[in-house]
């Protein structure tokens, strides 16, 4: 079983074989000791402006079993457990499809591990499919209408399509390696397996999904484009059909993996007798920065070295019960308009695999709690939508209202210094009062603070874009211990819009552990 050393520290720029050489002499290894070896994961340690360096580990292979146990019990060295899928997959029967609604992270690793598994699973997704849905998008950002139904949210690969591909995460789960190989399988960047940061980029992300989709359909899934999830049909506390496309679609089990910004979906299922409840979320704005001003705040007189990657960040700020953070950090991004709804706009961040724009941006976020808008099941909807809404009204189109951080800080509205990235435009004006005062004046707070920890947030010439408000969802379907929701035998809330996961990753896994458990309870090929 391959062992890791871990903690091996080494100026930036050094070599894998360098690196593999290092860890050898640590361990008193001899070339003939080793059968193969690898970088397991890699990071950069920037603490120390004057001396940044990279965090390696690395992972060996050993001829000798009994030397490598031996090892494992020092300092620094661990076994490798290769963490798999292992379904236990029932022998019951059921009548009809296994569908999934949404296919995005969730739902396209929920229908890949089905279909490897011998299940045709049915993929509905509202929106279109990638190379459609990347030209009606491109025509929104140009100036065209927005479609409500293939945009940045909906749509093959869901609102990661049009992200920056990140895949870190905060879960712990053993499954999240067996993810990222899924990735690279199907066409991501083999170095997303030991980047401490990994990410795909929105240009790579894009052919990642059609492949998987061509994987899914191979096994006898269907993936089913600009077909919602209209309605369901619920017979003796179990789903005995779905209705979808003007389609009945006679249902063996239902994954809910409809993503966070599936309104009217959610208003399908509260009225279809479906649990759920409100939760916390947060709203904000978007930040851009000349990504050399990040840099040069995080690597000081270093910056522009070669070897160095583009400067990410993440900040937060907690004052009593409210927190403020940066999120989504896209380096050598843009801002882009990320509405479903017609009336409203709404921001968010993207970037390619090589991060080459001259501008960084981030989210601004304040968490919003469940006092903090109307009682419901939907008061967090709400409370999104109405900021939204402000916001569109303020400029009169899905131009985005934007102001420069010294004005946002000081109250008024004036010029700018570093050019938008928004598409179609920006319109700068106070839009201070889109948000409850709450929010606008953490926001300021954050700004105040985070230019106490990089530089490059006190500029004053910075530009916020408003507004974020899709950060996470604003409902929880409730779930049991066997991942049913509550009181229907075979719906699985699944993913981020079913308030259980928060990126790429966590969605990913939670759409592996949601096909695990509809395995459990069924097979065959429905």
């Amino acid at each position: 079983m391959p062992i890791i050393l871990s903690n091996i520290s080494c100026p930036v720029g050094t070599s894998d074989a360098e690196v593999i050489r290092i860890a050898e002499k640590k361990l008193s290894l001899r070339e003939g000791d080793v059968a193969g070896a690898g970088i397991y994961k890699r990071s950069l340690d920037a603490r120390k402006r004057s001396d940044i360096r990279s965090v390696c580990s690395v992972m060996l292979c050993l001829h000798d079993a009994a030397r490598e146990e031996k090892l494992a019990g020092l300092r620094d060295v661990r076994y490798f457990t290769e963490a798999v899928p292992s379904p236990v997959i029932s022998k019951e029967k059921r009548d009809g499809r296994t569908v999934i609604a949404g296919f995005g992270p969730a739902g396209m690793f929920a229908a890949l591990m089905l279909a490897e598994a011998g299940y045709r699973p049915i993929v509905l997704e509202r929106g279109a499919d990638v190379d459609k849905r990347t030209e009606a998008v491109e025509g929104f950002w140009s100036g065209g209408e927005l479609d409500p139904e293939t945009n940045v949210q909906f749509g093959e690969g869901g609102a990661g399509t049009f992200s920056d591909g990140k895949l870190t995460t905060r879960i712990g789960d053993p499954l999240c390696r067996y993810v990222l190989k899924r990735f690279v399988e199907m066409g991501a960047p083999e170095e997303i397996l030991y980047l401490s940061k990994p990410h795909i980029g929105t240009d790579r992300l894009r052919g990642v999904v059609k492949n998987i989709r061509e994987r899914i359909i191979s096994l006898g899934g269907e993936v089913c484009f600009m077909t919602r999830l209209d309605g369901i049909n619920l017979e003796n506390s179990a789903i005995k059909s779905v209705t979808a496309g003007g389609r009945v679609i006679e249902t063996a089990s239902l994954i809910l993996a409809i993503g966070h910004s599936a309104r009217d979906t959610f208003e399908m299922l509260l009225k279809s007798g479906v649990y759920i409840e409100p939760k916390a979320f947060s709203v904000g704005a978007r930040i851009e920065h000349r990504q050399v001003d990040v840099d040069r705040s995080l690597y000081g007189r270093e910056s522009g070295e070669a070897g160095l990657p583009k400067g990410e960040y993440q900040l937060s700020l907690r004052a009593g019960n409210r927190a403020v953070y940066t999120f989504c950090m896209c380096p050598g991004g843009e801002v882009v308009a990320a509405a479903s709804e017609r009336g409203g706009t709404v921001t968010n961040g993207m970037s390619g695999y090589d991060r080459s724009g001259e501008n960084a941006n981030a989210a601004v976020a304040v968490s919003v709690d469940r006092g903090d808008f109307p009682s419901g099941p939907l008061g967090g909807v709400d409370f999104a939508r109405g900021i939204e809404r402000r916001a569109f009204e303020l400029t009169g189109s899905h131009r985005a209202p934007a102001m420069t951080v010294g004005d946002f800080l000081d109250g008024r509205s004036s010029g700018r210094a570093i050019e938008p990235t928004y598409r179609p435009g920006v319109v700068f004006t106070d839009f201070s009062g889109i948000y409850p005062p709450f929010v606008t004046e953490m926001l300021r707070t954050g700004l105040r603070d985070f230019g106490r920890k990089m530089s490059c947030f006190t500029d004053r010439g910075a530009v916020l874009t408003a507004p974020e408000t899709r950060t996470s969802s604003p409902i929880r379907i409730l779930r049991g211990d066997a991942g049913t929701a509550l009181g229907i035998t075979n719906l699985y809330p699944c993913g981020e819009g079913a308030g259980y996961a928060g990126g790429i990753m966590s969605a990913a896994v939670d759409g592996v552990r949601t096909a695990e458990r509809v395995m459990g309870e069924y097979g065959g090929r429905g």
